[in-house]
């Protein structure tokens, strides 16, 4: 679904409400406000909407492409939420995941967060960012849930690992392996950068999309015209998965 960002409001799905644990990805990866970074009035929408219904624990992950520390990157977007436990994806318990696909595009097995396999609902919240020339929607914003010292070696810091085996493939296989509830693609602007992740240029969009996470990129990359190959390598591996 697709909303004018000023009429958005957050329509808790009902799962939420049965819910224990809920797990929110937001793109927390630079202390560098939306639009490089979810913004601080997105996720506050979403956690005061949860709490009218539910009384679950409510977590942040996210991890920094260096491997240095998330909490200063959360104070500084403003992160700050009661009731709201803010985790740093290099402080958790890894854990060894296989890819469901018979036949992987790129990875086999992920290393994830454990608290992902122990969350009953998953989000995923991500601005609109162009980076050299490749869309970054709510499935791309998961890379940064697994831990950049697994896949990063020496000078090569990140996920350099990952972008070596393609970065579309791997993201496909992300998706089949972490099946994230819900996606929010905050597109009331669209940052379009180069080399640098966090300088750029802003345009105006006005819009929100909400939904399956694989849906709601879809939608956003059609409205938005971005080129995102992992949703045809999605496409592809569902025929074969579901059949």
């Amino acid at each position: 679904m697709v909303f004018d960002a000023s009429e958005f409001v957050f329509e808790v799905p009902p799962e939420i409400s049965r819910a224990r644990r809920v797990l929110i990805k937001p793109c927390a990866t630079y202390p560098v406000p939306y639009p490089v970074t979810t913004s601080q009035h997105m996720l506050s929408v979403i956690v005061e909407s949860i709490r009218q219904v539910s009384d679950a624990d409510i977590i942040l992950l996210d991890g920094t492409p260096d491997g240095g520390p998330v909490n200063p990157v959360y104070q500084a977007l403003g992160y700050n939420f009661p009731r709201v436990l803010t985790l740093d994806v290099k402080d958790c318990i890894w854990v060894e995941v296989d890819n469901p696909l018979p036949k992987p595009l790129a990875v086999p097995t992920f290393w994830v967060p454990n608290v992902i396999l122990s969350s009953d609902y998953l989000i995923t919240v991500a601005p609109v960012k162009i980076l050299g020339g490749r869309g970054s929607l709510s499935l791309m914003n998961l890379l940064s849930v697994l831990p950049s010292a697994k896949y990063g070696r020496g000078e090569l810091r990140g996920w350099q690992d990952l972008y070596n085996l393609g970065i579309d493939r791997v993201i496909a296989d992300l998706y089949f392996t972490l099946p994230f509830d819900l996606g929010i693609v905050e597109a009331r602007q669209k940052f379009t950068s180069g080399e640098d992740p966090t300088r750029g240029e802003v345009e105006d969009w006005g819009k929100i999309f909400i939904g399956e996470p694989y849906q709601v990129d879809c939608e956003a990359a059609a409205a938005l015209g971005l080129k995102t190959g992992y949703l045809d390598l999605i496409e592809e591996a569902r025929v074969e998965f579901d059949g």
